[in-house]
């Protein structure tokens, strides 16, 4: 992804008109002890995929970004004009692109939309696409692995100050995540102006209300014990997505927590690849 040579060549011969850039690593414990890797591989990256861009002429980018760029939160839900101060180098690498982008349109024309997902989360709800990481890093499979006779889930951190002592999280299904980026794209081909737009349901959910819907969507318990806390975690994070309802007319299909989780049970009971027999336990 740093070759801008061959960068242009796939353009030029593709004749690609716009990018959708999805390419990044994203585990935020993972940044926190590699922050030279993630600024390299995230922010070098996509750098050379719009330096590439701009000699090629391609002149619409939609950004996958993130909500890390907020940071802590000082108040919620979260809206786009929200102070950005990261507490992590993952976040920190997202908004740096985020800020590239206002001097790249200025220099070479190139408009743009940075999406800011909240927690991904969910399948493809005809069960062709899922989520399967190795090691697995997110709530939903974990917890869902657990069901299904896998190691119990490490919560980490019971003692934030919230309801019941676990993070607070706005959980957003993939498929309203692949809808906003199509009327992302659409909207800059119609001439709209670059914007950042918050991608998220805007009701949180704690790690324990995470917890029991999988075990009402399941039917099964979830072994879960007590970890400490991730560094770069922030306590409370859920959004507004007033913005691109009213500029991109986007409208989550996927709002209630167990809709979500049933699209993941779904296709993590009929993917049993890298846990065996546990899907009998």
């Amino acid at each position: 992804m740093l070759d801008v040579d061959n960068l242009r060549r796939v353009m030029r011969e593709e004749q690609v008109v716009a990018v959708l850039h999805f390419a990044a690593w994203l585990s935020v414990g993972d940044s926190v002890r590699d922050p030279f890797g993630y600024y390299r591989n995230n922010v070098r990256g996509t750098l050379a995929v719009l330096e590439a861009m701009a000699a090629e002429s391609v002149s619409r980018f939609v950004f996958s970004s993130t909500a890390a760029v907020y940071g802590d939160p000082l108040e919620v839900p979260v809206t786009e004009s929200h102070r950005t101060v990261p507490i992590n180098a993952y976040g920190e690498t997202k908004l740096a692109v985020e800020r590239a982008l206002g001097h790249v349109e200025r220099a070479y024309g190139i408009r743009w939309v940075a999406l800011r997902y909240f927690n991904a989360a969910g399948a493809d709800p005809d069960g062709e696409l899922g989520e399967d990481h190795h090691p697995e890093i997110h709530l939903v499979p974990r917890a869902i692995d657990a069901a299904l006779g896998g190691e119990a889930l490490a919560v980490f951190g019971d003692d934030y100050p919230t309801p019941d002592g676990t993070c607070l999280r706005d959980f957003v299904h993939v498929s309203d995540l692949a809808d906003a980026h199509v009327l992302a794209l659409r909207a800059l081909e119609a001439g709209a102006a670059s914007n950042a737009y918050n991608l998220a349901n805007g009701r949180p959910y704690s790690v324990r209300d995470l917890i029991r819907s999988v075990e009402r969507v399941g039917g099964r318990a979830v072994p879960a014990v007590p970890a400490p806390r991730r560094p770069g975690d922030p306590a409370v994070l859920f959004a507004s997505n007033a913005r691109a309802r009213e500029d991109l007319g986007w409208r989550p299909r996927f709002e209630a927590i167990d809709e979500i989780v049933a699209t993941a049970w779904r296709w993590r009971e009929s993917h049993p690849q890298g846990f065996g027999d546990r899907r009998q336990a």
